[in-house]
């Protein structure tokens, strides 16, 4: 295996990253040069990462904290979804008073492991373990420098919630806000609650690059000097230049009107059910090839999906051109629109090592290293003059 394709030992990473998947923000850290550890269950998850040179053994996060990552400066994760999404059960809405009572009760230094378990779906609770995790490494006396987290929108109040302990029991610069990713260079709209906490001084959410996609048209308001926002045609470029995708999912709250697309607008939401939206092509019927479904999601299209599963894999991921945005500006950064259009043009082969990195990626590690290195001076000093974190008893 390439060297820059081995995987990274826990002692090693500066970059944990809970509820990992097949490597969406893994993917987007590894852009940056990060040295990542992701946590995965999934089976056929770990199955992609394992061919895409990532570290593939099962973890549950539940079993594992900051003592487990002694050189680790960042925490990301984005928690599973499905309980809190529209299209879910809605558990996750339901027991939001719940969970929000359970964040109380975590900066207070109780353990709510036993009530967690009664909640109607464990996947709910799961939520609450970057916190979890974010407040052990307070307590161990080494808090994460930097901590992005990343979920559907319903999903918002928690880091809300999350960002007032972080700032309160850790001082924490937090940022929390809905993003949409067709505005940062990925081929589909997708609407994303990022928190992005600092012990670096405040960090701002990553500013757009391309243009929010609006069914009827820009409006007045709306920032027109962006670039254009992408189209499946520019993700898709094999495919012939017309073509419909009708969505598995109803549109407009009624399930018997299927949303459609055409090739010449983002991709919708790409979810877990990919495989059964339909394209059309000149009256004939066609279904997305696993790696065109990861292509809308902006993953490089020769990354190599494995297992079983892989249209779920495809729709539980981060995108990582998203990731990488947002990781950039949680580390000090921006990516330029510019930038991001050649960062979705790389292939996964090119980030391997066996060539040299890729121009645009020396470009962004160096932005980045040189804010790593800066801020690194700031969080020693604050941390050690100013007690920048209080221990959680």
């Amino acid at each position: 295996m390439p060297t820059e394709c081995r995987t990274t030992a826990k002692e090693h990473a500066d970059t944990v990253d809970l509820f990992a998947g097949p490597g969406g923000l893994d993917v987007a850290a590894r852009w940056l040069g990060r040295k990542v550890y992701g946590l995965e269950w999934d089976a056929d998850a770990c199955r992609t990462r394992e061919a895409a040179g990532f570290n593939f053994e099962r973890h549950d996060v539940r079993h594992f904290g900051p003592e487990d990552f002694p050189a680790a400066t960042m925490l990301t994760g984005g928690p599973p979804c499905q309980t809190f999404t529209v299209a879910g059960s809605g558990a996750g809405r339901r027991a939001l008073d719940t969970v929000l009572k359970f964040i109380i009760a975590m900066a207070a230094g109780e353990s709510v492991q036993e009530d967690l378990a009664q909640l109607d779906d464990e996947r709910t609770g799961l939520v609450l373990e970057p916190l979890r995790w974010a407040l052990r490494a307070a307590e161990l006396g080494r808090p994460y420098r930097t901590i992005v987290l990343e979920q559907v929108p319903a999903v918002l109040p928690v880091w809300k919630a999350m960002a007032e302990v972080l700032c309160d029991r850790v001082q924490y610069r937090v940022s929390t806000d809905v993003l949409h990713t067709e505005m940062y260079g990925v081929p589909q709209t997708r609407r994303r609650a990022v928190l992005i906490a600092s012990l670096d001084g405040p960090r701002a959410m990553p500013q757009p690059t391309h243009q929010i996609y609006r069914k009827s048209g820009l409006r007045s308001a709306d920032n027109q000097r962006l670039l254009p926002c992408k189209t499946m045609a520019d993700a898709l470029p094999h495919r012939p230049a017309h073509f419909e995708v009708i969505s598995n999912y109803g549109t407009g709250g009624n399930p018997k009107v299927r949303g459609i697309r055409e090739a010449s607008q983002p991709s919708a939401t790409i979810t877990g059910k990919v495989s059964r939206n339909k394209v059309k092509v000149s009256g004939k019927t066609d279904r997305f090839d696993d790696w065109e479904a990861g292509r809308l999601q902006s993953f490089p299209t020769d990354y190599p999906w494995s297992g079983g599963a892989v249209a779920q894999q495809i729709g539980n991921a981060v995108p990582p051109l998203f990731g990488l945005h947002v990781l950039s500006a949680a580390l000090g950064c921006q990516v330029t629109g510019e930038q991001a259009d050649e960062v979705f043009k790389l292939k996964w082969a090119d980030v391997q090592g066996e060539k040299g990195v890729p121009a645009v990626l020396a470009e962004l590690r160096e932005r980045v290293q040189c804010a790593d290195n800066t801020d690194a001076t700031v969080t020693l000093d604050r941390v050690d003059q100013e007690a920048a974190y209080r221990p959680v008893r």
